[in-house]
């Protein structure tokens, strides 16, 4: 099985990185444990996230959940600029109620299938000028500095989550070669604690056996299988880290055997199921 690199670390409720790439860099497909916001400055990149590739223009917003297998490609040519929100997933959650959900935007993009968000003139928008002063905040020693980025960063969500309420953000529509990938992964993703074949999956998606899984692998960069269990295990390491039992877990992510699911676990994360347990009782 093909190993998705966890990449990235976050150790607060969000942390903003400003980055420039000059060199050439060959991003693998990988997830991380946090959601993340990028804004694309400049650049000639493709960034592919669950199976769908968008070739992305100045200002773009990307949002990109936790546990979504993703990468960009990027040409070397020209210098790589964007500026990255690290974003706990919890951290959203805490601010809902009956009249706002902060997360809404998120929820919105994988409704829409849809991880792109385009502004027009994103440059002369107010929501930029947040996001400036966001960066400087961040970058800099002040007075209540942490509460200030805070602030500031609840500032630019709602007013993120505004524009998608209203529509003067446009969600993009992936540019998939196939969009029966789409079809797939959403078939996947909803029956992944059940018995699924690829007979099956196949059926659902009105394709051959062949075709699915060489198409798959051609537009996703990886096998049907290892998606499979990549979400399985992610799914189960979410489950784990809510305070169920191992046993509960194996179960609920799709596994029928408890030592195969407990030595994929090992392998993938390279911690047990109940060490992860240990861990998540700690903070």
């Amino acid at each position: 099985m093909d190993n998705y690199e966890k990449r990235g670390y976050l150790n607060s409720d969000f942390k903003l990185f400003h980055l420039i790439d000059t060199k050439k860099q060959d991003f693998e497909y990988h997830y991380h444990d946090f959601d993340k916001i990028i804004i694309f400055i400049q650049g000639n990149v493709t960034y592919r996230i669950e199976g769908c590739a968008y070739q992305l223009e100045p200002y773009d917003i990307l949002l990109v959940n936790h546990n979504d297998i993703h990468k960009p490609d990027i040409d070397p040519s020209v210098p790589y600029e964007r500026i990255i929100v690290y974003l706990s997933p919890g951290f959203l959650q805490a601010y809902q109620s009956d009249t706002y959900d902060l997360s809404a935007c998120f929820k919105k993009s994988k409704e829409l299938h849809s991880h792109v968000l385009r502004l027009h003139s994103m440059e002369k928008s107010s929501l930029y000028r947040t996001l400036t002063d966001l960066e400087y905040a961040c970058t800099h020693d002040g007075y209540a500095r942490d509460l200030y980025c805070q602030v500031l960063f609840l500032e630019f969500i709602i007013q993120l989550n505004r524009a998608s309420l209203t529509n003067l953000v446009k969600y993009l529509s992936p540019a998939t070669g196939d969009r029966r990938i789409l079809a797939i992964m959403d078939y996947i993703n909803s029956h992944l604690i059940e018995d699924m074949s690829v007979d099956a999956i196949a059926e659902s998606c009105y394709i051959s056996r062949y075709h699915l899984m060489h198409l798959f692998k051609e537009e996703t960069g990886y096998t049907l299988f290892d998606y499979i269990t990549e979400k399985r295990l992610l799914l189960a390491r979410d489950l784990l880290r809510r305070g169920l039992s191992v046993t509960e877990v194996c179960f609920q992510s799709g596994f029928k055997n408890y030592s195969t699911f407990s030595r994929a676990y090992k392998k993938h994360f390279h911690i047990s199921p109940s060490e992860t347990i240990k861990e998540s009782q700690l903070f």
